[in-house]
């Protein structure tokens, strides 16, 4: 497998704020992290299996939690100032794996040759998680395993007013974050057969992205039939 190096060039079709906010997001999630989010990356990481694609892996915070007999792994990131971060990360570490310059919606694998998705943090984001969804099930291998922590809309109708109030200047600021996005219901209307679900918070951070839902997905296999 590549390294995944990325030129330094490459974070120039990034805008201004995209460079700033890909600075600034590991130490806007520092307290978040430290507060239990390392954990659930680890938890949940722990499980992938076999040939596994990670979709917008942003600036490599799930790097660390993966198991290392993985057949391998790919790291997707449409961003480009992310992606040399990155790789920045990737090549002080772990070499068994590549950067792919791809977005959630358009996913540059063959059908049914994926054996493990990861999402976290990331279908909030994407402009058509409909597509995401698609996407995913597509290049999933019958019985591949979605594995997701997202935040989502509340399920207490004052917070949820509150998400749906700071929607856009959230989603301005984070970068297309969709803080009121009702993610878990996506998943179950697409068809993946959602097993374990853990719903928590995402402790020290701003309220309206506290609600968060952890768990695995399974493609169904198809019916011999």
């Amino acid at each position: 497998m590549s390294s995944g190096a990325v030129p330094a060039t490459a974070g120039i079709g990034s805008s201004l704020w995209a460079r700033v906010f890909a600075a600034l997001y590991d130490p806007l999630l520092w307290l978040g992290e430290k507060s239990g989010m390392a954990d659930r990356r680890r938890d949940l990481l722990g499980r992938a299996r076999g040939r596994t694609v990670e979709l917008g892996s942003g600036t490599g915070l799930n790097l660390q939690y993966y198991p290392h007999g993985l057949d391998e792994l790919t790291l997707t990131e449409p961003e480009a100032a992310m992606r040399i971060r990155l790789a920045r990360r990737l090549g002080r570490g772990r070499d068994r794996a590549r950067v792919v310059d791809a977005s959630a919606e358009r996913l540059p694998f063959t059908d049914g040759t994926v054996d493990t998705v990861v999402s976290t943090l990331v279908l909030c984001t994407v402009a058509d998680p409909d597509a995401a969804l698609r996407e995913i099930e597509r290049v999933l291998h019958p019985r591949g395993r979605l594995l997701f922590i997202e935040h989502v809309r509340s399920e207490s109708p004052r917070l949820a007013r509150w998400q749906d109030r700071l929607a856009g200047p959230w989603r301005r600021f984070a970068e297309g974050c969709h803080c009121n996005r009702a993610t878990l219901q996506l998943i179950r209307a697409r068809g993946l057969e959602v097993g374990e679900v853990q719903e928590t918070s995402w402790r020290r951070m701003p309220p309206i992205v506290r609600p968060l839902v952890m768990g695995v997905a399974t493609k169904t296999a198809p019916d011999p039939g």
